[in-house]
């Protein structure tokens, strides 16, 4: 019989002992308030999903066949509407409830049921639903949306081309207007134009938003969006002058029917010109509520923002499955007897295992904290509480910084969990291999990962060079350094105070420094606006260039700017946690959480020691105390290990993995009890090693 301690609702109970417990008088975390916390503002939203996800309906069944798992998850779509799960971004007109925060809250949840469920009611819903809700006008929504949404219409997203995917601006699918008939001519002109990688377009889908170029009178007003009937209702057999092809199996999410598209000429009505942002009248005639070509087109993208969201939080998600079975499982584990002669170790007591799985639980925390922020954001824009061009701006930036650090550290988790649970880890049954394969793609789709670094750093730069006019400090002073008032660029003197603490020979006092909350901000901050000014720098005067010279310029300083959006992007997520922290009360929780801060700022520096030692922002002695301070945070953080990934608030329903269910404790329990009943008795055998160590005593011993 053992113990339980109480857990947050749907959370599993773990056995009491199974960890190392906090000494006496060390603090103790308060893990129903920290998964209170966790689950942010939308928290009654993600239990609802939650509960939805751990139906063992929505539970992605492995080992079906690419055919047998397309067909389970449409059902499963349909289960959504059943339980009223897919409507809380639409319009309450329309039966939803314009909550548009709490609705990818709960979207991205669905990633703990199955990847491909998620993906394909993103789809359905948070693309093909919300291109027509965003794009589209009142009579777009009355005829369309009902439909859509109790998913009488399942729809495709049919943007992506094979030729083009991240330069959208570039797609060569045409929309040519005919005044004549009042319609508007769908064609792709060539093989590169096919829409390609598109959920629904194999099987399911009967209706498309499809991206387009508009063309009237002869000018190409730039990427569109238009509503284009792709099936028979009946016969579910393409229309006439559309056709396609089935992209087959993947890498994974194979649940989802993505499929190529091409329209031969096909003719749809004028009024299926999705056009909130440019319409064509009767004569022809485009106009525009945005006289620029280029800010329509970002402003039409921007309206879609929600899938990167979605996406950012679905993977921190994901991470928190990963962490929470692979420190339960190594709470259990034991290998090797370094420390008894009767005893193997339990494998969270070595350092090299702490560090594999501590430093990406720290990360993940900050993801976590940095996606609640984003997802407010994202409301915020939405609901239209403040929804400017440049909290627009600043929502897409973020977006764009976010996912592609989420995405790849996901991925990376999922990985080293892997590895850390051994052979058991790469069975199917505990899941990693599995979430792995279908969380792939995500870090190349609603955008590339680098692509949208190169986007993040353009933003960066912009604001950079608009900010250096007045001596400022740049984009950061919109993110994130407000909290450093007087801070400014290095070459006002932020150099001299990160390195505030002198070198003084105590390794004691240079480690002290590193961990103050101040040290760690100042030593982000200052590498981003560096790599920032360097290359503002190296491009200055680009712009007077001719174009062929202007893009080679910078195409010899895109590696760097992709690495300084990357850093950006992590400072931001450092903020983020440490913007958590002040809302912690109980004592005990700040502290470790505190010390799991302090980990994530201090492993980022140690991932970049060499451009702080090389660009003299610290020394080698100070250098050399990174990683010995993360060590001892190590130990700090070990006791705490379990209520930390508990706080998550997933339960066995979620993680649905073998090795996370206490069965290795039974067996190491069964194993260490019987060798202990076998000492007892005096029947346990004598290690060979033994007896060789006891003779060789016996003969040194002197004789008397």
């Amino acid at each position: 019989m053992t113990d339980v301690v109480d857990r947050p609702a749907g959370q599993a109970s773990r056995p009491a002992g199974r960890s190392k417990q906090p000494a006496e008088g060390s603090p103790a975390v308060d893990v129903a308030a920290l998964g209170e916390q966790l689950l942010g503002k939308w928290a009654h939203i993600r239990r609802h999903s939650r509960e939805l996800s751990g139906r063992p309906e929505l539970h992605k069944t492995e080992g079906l066949t690419h055919a047998g798992h397309r067909k389970r998850t449409f059902g499963q779509l349909k289960y959504l509407v059943e339980n009223k799960a897919v409507h809380r971004a639409f319009p309450v007109s329309l039966g939803g409830s314009d909550d548009h925060g709490g609705n990818i809250a709960g979207f991205e949840e669905l990633v703990t049921a199955d990847p491909s469920l998620q993906i394909k009611a993103g789809v359905q819903w948070g693309l093909f639903g919300s291109a027509v809700m965003h794009l589209g006008t009142e009579e777009h929504h009355a005829k369309w949306l009902p439909g859509i949404m109790n998913l009488d219409i399942p729809g495709c997203f049919a943007m992506t081309e094979t030729g083009h995917g991240s330069d959208v601006a570039s797609i060569a699918t045409t929309a040519t207007f005919d005044p004549a008939a009042q319609e508007f001519i769908i064609h792709t002109p060539f093989r590169a134009a096919w829409k390609d990688y598109i959920g629904n377009a194999a099987i399911d889908g009967l209706g498309a938003v499809v991206f387009a170029q508009l063309v009237t009178k002869g000018v190409n007003h730039g990427v569109h969006a238009f509503y284009v009937d792709l099936r028979d209702p009946e016969t579910k057999e393409f229309l006439p002058g559309i056709g396609g092809e089935d992209d087959g199996v993947k890498g994974g999410l194979n649940g989802i029917d993505n499929g190529r598209l091409h329209f031969s000429n096909v003719r749809i009505p004028r009024t299926n010109l999705l056009n909130r942002y440019g319409d064509v009248d009767a004569d022809g005639i485009y106009t525009s509520p945005i006289a620029s070509p280029g800010r329509r087109f970002f402003t039409m993208l921007g309206t879609l923002v929600q899938g990167r969201v979605s996406l950012d939080g679905a993977a921190v998600a994901a991470s928190k499955l990963a962490l929470k079975t692979a420190i339960q499982y190594a709470t259990e584990r034991r290998q090797f007897n370094a420390s008894s002669h009767t005893d193997e170790e339990v494998l969270l007591d070595y350092q090299r295992h702490q560090r594999r799985l501590f430093t990406r639980l720290a990360t993940t925390y900050a993801a976590s904290f940095a996606h609640e922020q984003l997802l407010q954001k994202f409301d915020d824009v939405f609901s239209g509480a403040h929804d400017t061009d440049e909290d627009r701006q600043d929502l897409e930036t973020l977006a764009a910084a976010l996912k592609p650090l989420s995405t790849w550290h996901a991925l990376d988790t999922l990985q080293e969990c892997r590895e850390a649970c051994g052979g058991a880890g790469f069975l199917i049954e505990n899941r990693f291999a599995s979430l792995r394969a279908d969380l792939d793609v995500y870090v190349t789709f609603e955008g590339d990962n680098t692509v949208l670094l190169q986007l993040v750093a353009k933003r960066l730069l912009a604001d950079y060079a608009k900010e250096f006019r007045t001596v400022g400090v740049g984009v950061l002073a919109r993110y994130v350094v407000s909290q450093a008032a007087g801070v400014a660029v290095h070459r006002t003197g932020l150099r001299q105070v990160a390195q505030f603490v002198a070198d003084t020979g105590s390794v004691q006092k240079a480690a002290i420094a590193l961990r103050d909350e101040d040290t760690q901000r100042l030593l982000l901050t200052d590498r981003v606006q560096t790599m920032v000014a360097e290359v503002g720098a190296g491009l200055k005067g680009t712009n007077k260039l001719p174009q062929v010279q202007a893009a080679a310029v910078f195409n010899d300083h895109q590696h760097e700017l992709i690495d300084a959006a990357q850093a950006h992007a992590e400072l931001l997520q450092w903020e983020a946690f440490t913007e958590a922290l002040a809302d912690v009360t109980d004592p005990g929780t700040k502290r470790v959480l505190t010390w799991l801060r302090d980990l994530f700022g201090l492993s980022l520096i140690e991932k970049n020691l060499s451009w702080y030692l090389m660009n003299g922002r610290l020394s080698m002695q100070r250098g050399r105390t990174v990683g010995d301070y993360i060590n001892r945070l190590l130990a700090k953080i070990r006791p705490h290990a379990l209520d930390l990934v508990d706080a998550f608030g997933y339960g066995p329903e979620h993680l649905r993995a073998a090795i996370a269910t206490g069965a290795e404790q039974t067996r190491q329990d069964e194993a260490r009890a019987y060798f202990r009943a076998q000492r007892a008795d005096g029947q346990a055998p004598v290690d060979e090693k033994v007896l060789m160590a006891r003779k060789g005593l016996e003969a040194k011993a002197p004789r008397r």
